[in-house]
């Protein structure tokens, strides 16, 4: 298994930011989720997040919702998510699964920490999972040896964000803006403000998601965060494409593009 520390060690020894690439799994299909993730590792991703399909999601924008309920339509399920993980994490990158909270409380939240580091999975993102609430899977991550990423957004209070990153360990999740996912013509300004108010309370590396959808914004992200998170721009990309090869040129095309930008500061 590749940790999230090696990955950030060894961009901040190449005085650049680590490139994270999301896409569910389960998408385009089961087995192509594995290869659309290899894709984006062999174009320059250092780390993958695998998305757990979930019915009910909060922060995910339009996008992100189509290849959701395409993955729910494929009869996704925990099972599958794991099996996917453990395909990806063969690749290099350090895997990670962001999943809301519902789905590991049923599956129950040792097990799911179990299973997912004999997967080769790093650890996990809990977007709607509060520090108040947060001490059984933290518990249960740090016995299983997988990490914890929280979020912090722009209306974080400086208490907020003290709280949040004392219960991260692989990396801070800087959420651009106040909204759900999908690339945008422009980043939002705040996310240079939040990444610098966060490094305040933690030595942890701090990431920036929400809104990178070129190689431009990656770059303009990278020169501040210590990674740079794209989901629906590759999304976008094998959703539009004709078929699954052409959708796979694409994103290896766009993360390309993404790696460059990530390396030019």
């Amino acid at each position: 298994m590749t940790t999230l520390q090696t990955v950030f060690a060894k961009a901040k020894a190449d005085n650049r930011a680590a490139l994270v690439g999301y896409l569910p799994a389960g998408f385009p299909t089961k087995d192509g989720a594995v290869a659309a993730a290899t894709a984006l590792v062999e174009a320059g991703c250092d780390v993958i997040e695998i998305g757990l399909p979930y019915s009910d999601p909060l922060m995910d924008g339009p996008t992100i919702q189509d290849a959701v309920h395409r993955s729910l339509t494929n009869g996704t399920r925990i099972a599958d998510v794991l099996r996917t993980v453990e395909g990806v994490a063969r690749s290099g990158a350090a895997t990670l699964v962001m999943t809301y909270w519902n789905p590991v409380d049923r599956y129950g939240a040792e097990r799911f920490a179990r299973d997912l580091a004999n997967a080769g999975g790093a650890g996990t993102i809990t977007p709607d999972l509060t520090p108040e609430e947060s001490g059984e899977w933290r518990a249960a991550s740090a016995a299983a040896g997988i990490d914890t990423v929280f979020l912090v957004a722009p209306s974080s209070t400086e208490e907020r964000i003290k709280a949040v990153v004392e219960c991260c360990t692989g990396f801070v999740y800087a959420a651009s803006l106040m909204g759900v996912t999908g690339a945008r013509e422009s980043v939002n300004v705040a996310a240079e403000g939040l990444v610098a108010r966060t490094r305040e309370h933690t030595s942890l590396p701090v990431c920036v998601g929400l809104g990178v959808g070129t190689g431009r914004q990656a770059a303009e992200v990278g020169a501040y965060a210590d990674g740079v998170i794209v989901g629906s721009a590759f999304i976008r990309r094998l959703l539009d494409a004709p078929d699954e090869a052409a959708g796979l040129a694409s994103i290896r095309e766009l993360a390309a593009e993404m790696a460059q930008g990530v390396r030019s500061r």
